[in-house]
């Protein structure tokens, strides 16, 4: 498959790594030792430091922070709601995170095609059919959908966490889609 020609569609100029501010060096490294690389999002969002921080620092807090959704229920909402917004960065970013944090990479492939395929447990359905009409119908959202989360067993905290997942990735979806953001090679093969 062949390396993308670019990493955004705007012309924007990003710059080089050695211009970034130390914090954000720092954070690039970590990626590459984590990673094996640094996100085409985050090399994006690096044209203007305040942005790419505000980036970093909600992304940081909703899907690696403690909440009562575990990592790979907040990378599944990412999927379901990429996969309503047929966002091509995010899901397949997000579906590799699906089947690396699964050790499944048919759910992965699930969620990314017919999230109501997967054989999942009645409490995971309850979740992402919340994000799911949270985005695609989300004035239609209310109490009863609350009441549906509860009564699978989420929290309110839970709910509050699985609201500001659904809406970190409708925004970043929209961000990357009218951008042209397009993802890393490496995700394609990643956790097959």
């Amino acid at each position: 498959m062949p390396q993308p020609k670019h990493v955004l569609g705007l012309k924007i100029r990003l710059p080089t790594r050695a211009k970034l501010d130390a914090d954000m060096q720092k954070y690039f490294g970590i990626c590459e030792q984590k990673l094996g690389f640094v996100p085409n999002v985050l090399a994006a969002y690096s044209f203007d430091q305040t942005k790419l921080r505000a980036f970093v620092n909600l992304y940081n807090d909703l899907m690696l922070a403690e909440s009562g959704l575990s990592k790979l229920e907040r990378e599944m909402i990412a999927v379901v709601v990429s996969s309503a917004n047929r966002c091509y960065y995010c899901l397949t970013a997000h579906g590799a995170a699906v089947r690396q944090l699964s050790g499944d990479p048919e759910l992965g492939e699930m969620l990314v095609m017919n999230w109501r395929t997967a054989p999942l447990p009645a409490r995971q359905r309850a979740l992402l059919e919340f994000a799911h009409r949270l985005t695609v119908t989300p004035a239609e959202v209310g109490a009863a959908e609350r009441a549906a989360l509860r009564k699978a067993g989420w929290s309110e905290r839970d709910v509050w966490d699985a609201a500001s997942v659904t809406g970190f990735f409708n925004f970043t979806n929209r961000v990357a889609t009218a951008t042209d953001m397009m993802p890393n090679r490496e995700y394609h093969a990643q956790a097959r």
